[in-house]
């Protein structure tokens, strides 16, 4: 890399991290530093929601997916919009009546401190998880790219991460992550003008939209009801319309960012202006992607997108084989770029019948080029079993590494590492808030003073960082990271969104019912789950949304109903 990249990246960062690290210097109280100063503009809060969500593996591996898979992914967000109008007139409203802290404080005081505390145990779980994913996605990039050892890079990282976070607090989140999603869309949408720049001379946007299109990259709706398929329009609205009502309503590190707002007008149009403006950001990720297989068309890729796993076999004894396979890739993707010229000329005069020829040539082509690729991961696993060969998350960060202009790399770089800061800064805030508020001060160590309890919110932002970068050190073990984290989400989710359910609108059912139900919820989902994974069931992993929160509601009004719970519920403790 560069001096003008380094010197790119290191700047942006810096000056953002500062710029949080400046606003948030007379932080010395436990309310500040957890929940901020109620204070934030719906511009702010709408930015800082959709920053906590576009982590780096939004643009480490949403690219790759597009390059694999086309379009189709965006159906995940179609229940996104949906999820917001629920929320603002539903949730945000009951929230911002009780002035509390965590979401999970509402719960107490509807059920008892046993829903309360099962509730912010399966946050802190998942999320603790999920965190450690989005510290070992930008790792991936430095390890690549410096050389260093992955491990060496997670440490590294997740020190920065958890350094910051602990200075800045959930004020220091918010007001960054403003300035860290202005980079991150003028960085991406810098990518796809220089991918489209990158095309041949005589291959314009168009073309490359046309060709995508002819070879099934651009169908966004799948309308066919199968359950075992991850991405359709109907475990979208349902399934996907459940992850994010969770999400974005029951998840402390969301809550966590529209709590902090002026007003709830305000923190309204903050979750509208998410909803608008997230669905067509994602397009724009996967569009980029797209726009990176055409140019890999035209331009031979590498027969394997992790260089680290090619440079180990050329340093054994298959590298004759390798060379071999290399050797047969290049003249197959010759081949490719012949077929892909003649079927751009075809688009261009409108022949169908040359269309569907060329289409026919490029499609064999490109068997032809897997098939020679999947030669190249067998030989991966005969070297080292232990060695991942997916290798769709260094889809994007190949291109930009290999072929982005002096200065961009660098400006793409701190695209990805503003996504890592924002989303897991984020995340440590909101387990920390969650360990203090919810279990610490509430259940273990009770009616100390602000300065003790300030202390403990920054030892236990440590101590999430540590279980963070304890995940991290396992993330590999994941075929796609933007699945992976979704997939653990989706374990939790569901559940949790079906306490809520019935505490806003089973004003009937009382703590003891929803507590079992809850449990009974939780092992269901992960049954269903682990049934899945042995391969005993087909069944897509966002559909466990609306299994859990369904099964957890039924149960819980089943239980209530035969005389199993009574309705005696305890106060809202005193807030902080």
């Amino acid at each position: 890399m560069s001096t003008l990249d380094w010197l790119v990246m290191t700047g942006t960062l810096t000056a953002i991290v500062a710029y949080g690290v400046y606003q948030t210097r007379k932080v010395d109280n436990i309310k500040s530093y957890l929940l901020g100063d109620r204070d934030l503009k719906w511009w702010t809060i709408g930015l800082s929601v959709m920053a906590t969500q576009a982590s780096a593996i939004t643009f480490l591996s949403t690219p790759g997916q597009a390059y694999n898979d086309g379009l189709g992914f965006a159906q995940f967000y179609f229940g996104l919009p949906i999820a917001m109008v629920i929320l603002c007139v539903f949730v945000l409203p009951i929230y911002y009546r009780l002035k509390v802290y965590t979401a999970y404080e509402y719960l107490e005081g509807r059920f008892d401190l046993r829903v309360r505390t099962l509730t912010a145990l399966l946050f802190l779980i998942q999320r603790g998880l999920a965190a450690g994913i989005t510290i070992y996605a930008p790792a991936i990039i430095l390890s690549t790219i410096l050389g260093w050892s992955l491990s060496l890079t997670i440490l590294v990282i997740g020190v920065v991460v958890i350094f910051y976070t602990v200075m800045g607090g959930t004020k220091a989140v918010s007001v960054t992550q403003k300035q860290q999603m202005i980079v991150i869309l003028l960085g991406m949408f810098a990518a796809g003008v220089v991918v489209v720049m990158k095309l041949p001379a005589n291959v314009d946007l168009g073309d490359a939209i046309g060709v995508a299109g002819h070879l099934g990259k651009l169908q966004v709706v799948d309308l066919k009801f199968d359950l075992n398929d991850r991405y359709n329009i109907w475990s979208a609205l349902l399934g996907g319309t459940f992850l994010f009502l969770s999400y974005f309503g029951t998840d402390q590190s969301q809550v966590q960012r529209y709590l902090s707002g002026k007003s709830l007008s305000e923190s309204r149009l903050g979750l509208l202006f998410n909803g608008i403006f997230k669905v067509p950001m994602q397009f724009l990720v996967l569009v980029v992607g797209i726009l990176v297989f055409v140019f890999f068309l035209f331009e031979a890729p590498p027969v394997h997108f992790n260089s680290a796993n090619l440079d180990k076999l050329r340093s054994s004894q298959y590298a004759p084989e390798l060379a071999q396979l290399e050797e047969d890739y290049a003249e197959i993707s010759v081949r490719n770029e012949v077929a892909t010229a003649r079927m751009v000329e075809a688009l261009r005069s409108d022949n169908e019948e040359a269309i569907a020829d060329t289409r026919v040539q490029v499609e064999r082509t490109l068997a032809e080029r897997k098939n020679v690729a999947t030669a190249v991961d067998q030989l991966i696993t005969r070297y080292d079993p232990e060695l991942i060969t997916e290798d769709r998350d260094y889809v994007f960060i190949t291109f930009i590494t290999s072929y982005m202009p002096i200065g961009l790399v660098g400006l793409l770089l701190a695209v990805i590492f503003s996504a890592a800061m924002s989303s897991t800064s984020s995340e440590l805030n909101a387990l920390a808030t969650t360990s203090v508020i919810d279990i610490y001060k509430r259940s273990l160590v009770p009616g100390k003073d602000d300065t003790h309890y300030f202390k403990a919110s920054k030892l236990l932002t440590v101590g999430w960082g540590v279980v963070a970068l304890s995940f991290a050190a396992v993330a590999n073990l994941f075929d796609n990271l933007i699945q992976a984290v979704n997939i653990i989400g989706s374990l939790f989710y569901g559940v949790i969104l079906g306490v809520f359910v019935v505490a806003f609108f089973f004003k009937g059912v009382g703590g003891k019912a929803v507590f079992k139900a809850a449990l009974i919820g939780e092992a269901f989902v992960v049954a269903t789950f682990v049934a899945t994974w042995l391969e005993y069931t087909d069944l897509a992993y966002l559909w466990l949304n609306l299994i859990g929160c369904v099964i957890t509601v039924a149960v819980a009004v089943t239980l209530q109903g035969s005389g199993t719970d009574d309705l005696s519920l305890t106060g809202r403790p005193d807030p902080i």
